[in-house]
């Protein structure tokens, strides 16, 4: 059960816990080993460069994965300004 980790995360980066789990969802189903055809793996389908920018070691770890991935949610939310943007930047990057 990764809501836990979820809730933890969510309160740290004041983001909606609805909305990782959302995130989660749609980019790996809930499979902490996934990985996309472009090389995004874990839970939140971090990129292996931007899992090392954000301090994640282990991107197949559902602990590091989610914290780092709501950490990004986070800077692309303070940066864009919307929910919109910030998960269109989350998918596609931020350019």
């Amino acid at each position: 059960d990764i809501s836990p980790i979820i809730e933890k995360y969510a309160a740290k980066y004041d983001l909606d816990p609805w909305l990782i789990r959302g995130v989660i969802e749609t980019e790996s189903a809930f499979r902490p080993n996934a990985v996309s055809p472009v090389g995004a793996g874990g839970l939140m389908q971090l990129m292996p460069g931007t899992a090392s920018y954000l301090g994640c070691a282990d991107r197949f770890d559902p602990e590091q994965n989610i914290a780092a991935g709501s950490r990004y949610l986070r800077m692309m939310m303070d940066r864009f300004g919307n929910e919109d943007l910030m998960i269109a930047a989350y998918n596609a990057g931020p350019g």
